[in-house]
């Protein structure tokens, strides 16, 4: 993790008004509401993964590509996606800035997963509702680990579940943190 820190500038994924605080553990506001996710979450909630190098990961919650170039940097490939094209558009610039070709970049509604590409070894959501929503579960193969704060946006705690023969057991509380809501099907309605 902290190679993969290391080799990844934050500075390269942030708006560029913001380069000049991208190595503070903030996160920082970007297009639609959203924002990047502090360095230090992202790790912890990447460490929750538990990835050994060969596992193919979905990601919700794109951003602007810096959790998204950390995870391919630690697994064997990745699919990302996030609801809004610009953001994607970006991040697909972002992440090829850094000869980083291991990851698809997808627009759509994160809360469905991406099911023509499953089952996922693990899945990180970097948005919050009170729930996993069931298609992330069923897309989760078994022994897989998915991590999600789990909360109404702007109180949550992060989790780490494993999913298992009977369904998805949760694991470890990582830390509490405060997320932008998840919006979709199995989201939140959008306004």
């Amino acid at each position: 993790m902290l190679e993969a820190l290391r080799v990844t500038p934050r500075a390269d994924f942030v708006p560029a008004g913001d380069a000049a605080v991208a190595d503070d553990d903030i996160p920082i506001p970007i297009p639609h509401g959203q924002v990047t996710t502090q360095p230090s979450l992202s790790a912890r909630m990447i460490e929750g993964l538990g990835l050994a190098g060969d596992e193919h990961v979905l990601e919700v919650g794109t951003g602007l590509g810096f959790q998204t170039a950390l995870l391919a940097r630690l697994a064997a490939d990745v699919v990302s996606i996030d609801m809004w094209p610009d953001i994607v558009q970006w991040a697909r610039s972002n992440l090829a800035g850094h000869d980083i070709d291991n990851v698809e970049l997808l627009v759509g509604d994160g809360s469905c997963g991406v099911p023509d590409r499953a089952p996922y070894d693990a899945v990180i959501v970097s948005a919050a509702f009170p729930e996993v929503p069931p298609p992330l579960i069923e897309q989760l193969r078994v022994g897989g680990r998915l991590v999600q704060p789990i909360g109404p946006g702007g109180q949550e705690e992060v989790v780490v579940f494993q999913r298992t023969d009977t369904g998805l057991q949760r694991r470890q509380v990582l830390t509490p943190a405060r997320f932008v809501r998840l919006y979709g099907r199995y989201g939140f309605p959008r306004d």
